[in-house]
C-alpha cells in the first residue's frame, strides 16, 4: 500500500474546504469572496497532494495550455467581479484538464454501494456508461 504523509492529508483537507467553498459560493448566489477563497484552497490542496513541481507539470503541459488558460482566466474573471462568467469559464477550463480522470473517477464510484447502485439505474446508466469509457475524453 502507498503510504500517505502528514502534507497529502492536509492537501485533501484544503481541496475538500475548497471544493466545499466553492458550492456554497454558487449557492449563495455566486459571491466572489467564496469563489475567490474555494479556488485557492482547491488549488493549494492539489499543490499539497501531488507536490508542487508535479502540480506546474501538469497544469503548463504543452497540449494542457488552452486548459489552463480558460482555468485562470476564469478566476481572473471572477476575482474582477464577473462570477458568472467567471464560473462559466472556469467550469470549462475543469473539465478539460480534468477530463482524463473522469473514467477512473466513475468506474471508481462504481464500486460504492449506494452511489454505485445509482449510476446503475436505466436512465443514468447510459450516460456513467459514456463517462466511464477509457476513449470517450479523449475527442475533447
Amino acid at each position: 500500500m502507498m503510504q500517505v504523509t502528514d502534507f497529502q492529508k492536509i492537501g485533501v483537507g484544503l481541496a475538500g474546504f475548497g471544493i466545499a467553498f466553492l458550492f456554497l459560493g454558487m449557492l449563495l448566489f455566486f459571491d466572489k469572496g467564496l469563489l475567490a477563497i474555494g479556488n485557492i484552497l482547491f488549488i493549494s490542496g492539489l499543490a499539497f497532494v501531488i507536490g508542487l513541481e508535479r502540480t506546474f507539470r501538469f497544469f503548463f503541459q504543452k497540449h494542457k495550455l488552452k486548459a489552463t488558460a480558460f482555468f485562470v482566466g476564469g478566476m481572473l474573471v471572477v476575482l474582477l467581479g464577473w462570477p458568472i462568467v467567471g464560473m462559466c469559464v472556469e467550469l470549462y477550463g475543469f473539465f478539460l484538464l480534468f477530463s482524463g480522470f473522469f473514467p477512473v473517477a466513475v468506474n471508481f464510484l462504481r464500486r460504492v454501494p449506494v452511489i454505485g447502485t445509482f449510476l446503475n439505474l436505466p436512465g443514468i446508466r447510459s450516460i456513467a456508461d459514456r463517462i466511464g469509457e477509457s476513449g470517450s475524453m479523449d475527442s475533447v
